[in-house]
């Protein structure tokens, strides 16, 4: 039993309506099939190319900042990198396994940290790219099945654009390839095609135990991904009907994933489940609005899914979908909108099942059918993302109608750096509190809300105050001396009346650096 070679597991590699699949790849295909199938490989290697052309750019918005200054902190001192954004000795979240071999990365070469980004961002979609390609293999044997699931994946969304890291619609991706949560997505898909095969295989101790270290992992280097991932993982066992001999090595498996849970030094993973409520409630709540135009192109799969739930009450996809609708309603209902992170555990599902009803068993019609409403879908989709384009090509260089799609990323923070030294204090709002980490410098709030930093709300009330139109000079003064401020960014000119301020510099969008006197 030790290495496994008695394991015997009833599961069917392919669901009924992909069994077809298999048999079907040995004949020579149909000239129609062979032109979809070139078709889709065509249409997924150009979105590649775009998503391969967008890592060269590296546009920045949202939470580049954030993971930059992550890298400075870890490139700077690897062992005990404190606070990413603000200069305190407190853990992050952020200090995940990925991040601290970018970090070594960036300590052993040298090179930029955007530099280590791009290199980031290049590995990040690699693993997506390939987990996709590994998982829907273990449910359709079809040669034209991953290329058609990748494209859903990207594609099939909403006809508004929705950016949100761990969600990896094309233009979300365009902003967020860099980002943790599209390595940990691609991970998660490899995962769930080794734990397929692990439990229809003979696997020994060693792939379960590696197996849990890989769950741990992905959790520790993106949450929320990391809740999906885990749904899609009950939902692969729960279709493997597993012989008693299996679930030995599921339970050792698990408990390796908490142990390394437990084991990783730079943050207390458990302590996260303390969150709620700490500022991720109110941002999330945009998750659960307009879902028709962020998420309306998904229906179809949706009734794809109906399909293969009615053939097989636990098909993996049918599971893995009803888990997300139970995490994000729940959400939803208990008013913990961050739970709304694990809607790709909804919307994943379902592009899978419509790109696999395109190939599956069944009639020529019925396929024919679902191709339709899969072509659509896929146009819809592609015409509503569009605007990513202009991370590639100038915007002027675009249709109106493209452009106007354009979300224009934000400039960067590079003007301050002959000025500005690594671990300089710098009292800043705004964007520009996301933004100056990137570059070395510490602000006196953090532009994200930190769960581990315990006077964060002072330091927020201290911030606001400091900008203030009525504020004292000694106030501003005392705040200076309290956090050993240096620098002043701020936009206009509200603070240069200020006789304790010098201008320096002056930045795009009217900002300007001041010194503190």
């Amino acid at each position: 039993m030790g290495n496994g070679s008695n394991v015997t597991v009833h599961f069917s590699p392919f669901s009924p309506s992909d069994a077809s699949g298999r048999a079907g790849a040995s004949r020579a295909p149909s000239r129609p099939a062979a032109v979809g199938r070139a078709a889709a490989l065509a249409a997924a290697g150009l979105v590649l190319v775009l998503l391969g052309l967008v890592v060269v750019r590296l546009p920045w918005a949202g939470d580049l900042g954030m993971h930059a200054a992550t890298l400075q902190r870890l490139r700077h001192s690897p062992l005990d990198p404190g606070n990413p954004l603000v200069d305190a000795d407190t853990p992050s979240p952020y200090y995940s396994p990925w991040m601290v071999l970018l970090g070594g990365l960036a300590r052993v070469t040298g090179l930029d940290v955007f530099d280590v980004l791009r290199l980031a961002a290049a590995a990040g979609l690699l693993l997506l790219v390939t987990g996709v390609w590994r998982y829907v293999r273990t449910l359709s044997a079809h040669p034209a099945a991953p290329a058609l699931a990748l494209l859903s994946l990207l594609l099939l969304w909403g006809t508004t654009p929705f950016l949100w890291s761990g969600f990896p619609g094309l233009h979300s991706l365009a902003l967020t390839a860099a980002y943790p949560s599209t390595l940990t997505l691609g991970l998660a898909f490899h995962f769930w095609a080794w734990l397929a095969k692990a439990l229809r295989g003979a696997a020994g101790w060693g792939a379960w135990t590696a197996l849990g270290v890989l769950w741990a992992v992905i959790l520790l280097c993106h949450q929320f991904s990391g809740i999906v991932a885990s749904a899609g993982a009950v939902a692969t066992v729960v279709a493997a009907r597993a012989a008693r001999v299996v679930w030995p090595r599921v339970a050792v498996a698990s408990a390796v994933g908490v142990v390394a849970l437990w084991a990783w030094p730079y943050y207390d993973f458990f302590a996260l489940f303390g969150a709620a409520g700490d500022g991720l409630e109110p941002v999330h709540r945009a998750l659960y609005g307009q879902p028709a135009a962020r998420y309306g192109l998904v229906l179809p799969g949706v009734a794809a899914l109906v399909a293969r739930w009615r053939r097989d009450r636990r098909d993996p996809l049918a599971v893995f979908f009803l888990l997300g609708v139970v995490i994000v309603g729940a959400g939803w209902l208990s008013g913990h909108y961050s739970w709304g992170r694990a809607l790709p555990a909804v919307v994943i599902p379902a592009q899978l099942a419509l790109a696999l009803a395109v190939v599956g068993a069944g009639r020529r019609w019925v396929r024919a059918g679902w191709a339709v409403l899969l072509g659509g879908a896929l146009v819809a989709g592609g015409w509503a993302q569009s605007g990513a384009l202009g991370y590639v090509v100038p915007k002027d260089a675009l249709p109106g109608v493209v452009a106007d799609r354009y979300r224009a990323p934000w400039k960067g923070y590079g003007w301050i750096t002959p000025w500005v030294g690594y671990g300089d204090v710098v009292m800043a709002r705004g964007r520009a509190a996301r933004q100056v980490p990137a570059y070395g410098g510490y602000t006196v709030a953090p532009g994200y809300p930190d769960f581990f930093l315990p006077d964060e709300a002072r330091r927020a009330a201290v911030t606001e105050a400091y900008f203030g139109a009525r504020t004292p000079q000694a106030v501003r003064r005392g705040a200076e001396r309290e956090y050993g401020v240096r620098w002043v960014v701020d936009r206009g000119g509200g603070l240069l009346g200020d006789p304790g301020l010098r201008v320096v510099a002056r930045g795009p969008e009217g900002l300007v650096l001041y010194a503190v006197r």
